[in-house]
Parts: structure tokens; C-alpha cells; sequence
């Protein structure tokens, strides 16, 4: 396998898999995140720079080294929802959660970030909910929203 140092990417299979098995180890872990043991295995078994694995890891917000909750709640942070009312969806999610951005609530189940641009831009002010886009977001949307992943999970717990 070779490195293009030109254009920084890998040359081969194994460096095209590389996304994939970091989403799909991120999903099985348990916290949402990826630990450094992890990182370490994927870099071995894919045959890649453990450099490349910590480059990539940390470029996309949908991976994190950090345990996160069982839902992942991404802020837009565009200009666009910005000015559509992102600061006003961003106090009613954490009024709603009782937690401010970049926690986790007590119980593991949502975790509150932001996040750049998410294509939504038509309907902001915009979420990203376990990579689902949601949008023209306001208080009784976020109520609903937030009501049902809470009932999903008592009915699965």
C-alpha cells in the first residue's frame, strides 16, 4: 500500500475502508466514541498510519474520541441558522436537556454539539439527530422531538 504525499490519501483497498470501519467501530462501542485501543486495532488491521486513523477521526464531528450519549444532537452552526435562530434552538435544546453544549445528560442518552454546515439551509434552524437532518426547528418541535426518542427508549428498555 502507498501514501501520496501529495494528496495526503491513501492508495489501495484497505485505505478506502477506512471511514467505514471507524463508523462501524464508533456504533458498536458502547459510549458512541472511538478509544485509542480502537484506533490503534484499525491501524493495524487496515494497514494504516495510526496518524491517518487520528487525522481522520478527528476531521468528521460524526466521530469522537470522547464518550458521547446514545443520541447525538449536532447543532448547525451556519451563518444561515444563525441567523434564522440557531442561538435560540441551541438554549431551548439545553433547557430541554439540562445540559449545555459539548455534555452529555446524566442518563447517557443525548449528547448536545455543534456541528458546521449540514446542507439544511433551506429549514433552518437545523439539527442533525443521529445524522437525520431536522429542521424549521422551535420549542414544541424540540419538545416532540426529544418526548419521542424518550419513549423509544423506555419501550426498548
Amino acid at each position: 500500500m502507498n501514501y501520496d504525499d501529495k494528496n495526503k490519501v491513501m492508495i489501495g483497498d484497505k485505505g478506502q475502508h477506512l471511514l467505514e470501519a471507524l463508523i462501524l467501530a464508533q456504533h458498536d462501542s458502547g459510549d458512541n466514541s472511538l478509544s485509542e485501543g480502537k484506533l490503534e486495532d484499525i491501524s493495524g488491521q487496515l494497514d494504516i498510519p495510526l496518524s491517518r486513523v487520528l487525522e481522520v477521526t478527528t476531521f468528521y464531528s460524526l466521530l469522537s474520541t470522547t464518550p458521547r450519549g446514545h443520541n447525538i444532537i449536532q447543532l448547525c452552526d451556519s451563518p444561515i441558522c444563525i441567523t434564522s435562530g440557531k442561538h435560540n434552538i441551541t438554549e431551548l435544546f439545553e433547557e430541554a436537556l439540562g445540559i449545555q453544549v459539548g455534555e452529555t445528560t446524566p442518563d447517557g442518552m443525548f449528547t448536545l454539539e455543534q456541528t458546521s454546515c449540514i446542507g439544511a439551509c433551506d429549514v433552518s434552524p437545523a439539527a442533525l439527530i443521529n445524522g437525520v437532518a431536522i429542521g424549521n426547528l422551535d420549542k414544541s418541535k424540540i419538545d416532540a422531538i426529544l418526548c419521542k426518542y424518550r419513549e423509544e427508549a423506555e419501550n426498548d428498555g
